[in-house]
């Protein structure tokens, strides 16, 4: 039965391969598509017709705290570089409810990091270090749950 009041953002979980990993924010769960404009010569319409043409993939940003000894953003980041196309991962994002039940879900296939970006350091700041990767892929879907 569908709820009556909209789900919260902030109870979100990320796959990829057999690891769980804990994230402040993920940004750019986007889905778009191109559209062609075309208008044939002979038309009698003073108008344009607008069809859907290709699929545009954004990047995806995953933040989270820094820990020690954990540089895996980095190795990812470094194994990519050095074997081009290979060591790419498909990340599954889950949204999930106060029963800890996934309510919706996006999955980005073949992901690779274009940029990962370490903290920023302050020395008057009373936060925790936030580390970040943004991701390209080949294709972000909504899938049912």
């Amino acid at each position: 039965m569908p709820q009556d009041y909209p789900i919260p953002r902030y109870h979100f979980q990320v796959q990829w391969g057999s690891a769980r990993l804990n994230f402040t924010e993920v940004t750019g769960l986007v889905m778009e598509r191109e559209k062609i404009e075309y208008r044939h010569s002979d038309s009698k319409d003073f108008a344009k017709l607008v069809m859907p043409g290709l699929v545009k993939n954004g990047n995806i940003t995953l933040k989270r705290g820094t820990f020690e000894q954990d540089i895996d953003f980095a190795t990812w980041h470094e194994s990519v570089t050095n074997t081009r196309a290979e060591n790419r991962r498909d990340v599954l994002i889950n949204l999930l409810n106060e029963k800890h039940e996934p309510v919706a879900a996006w999955k980005a296939i073949r992901c690779f990091p274009v940029k990962t970006s370490g903290a920023d350091l302050k020395s008057d700041a009373n936060e925790i270090a936030i580390e970040s990767v943004e991701i390209a892929h080949e294709g972000l879907t909504q899938m049912e749950i």
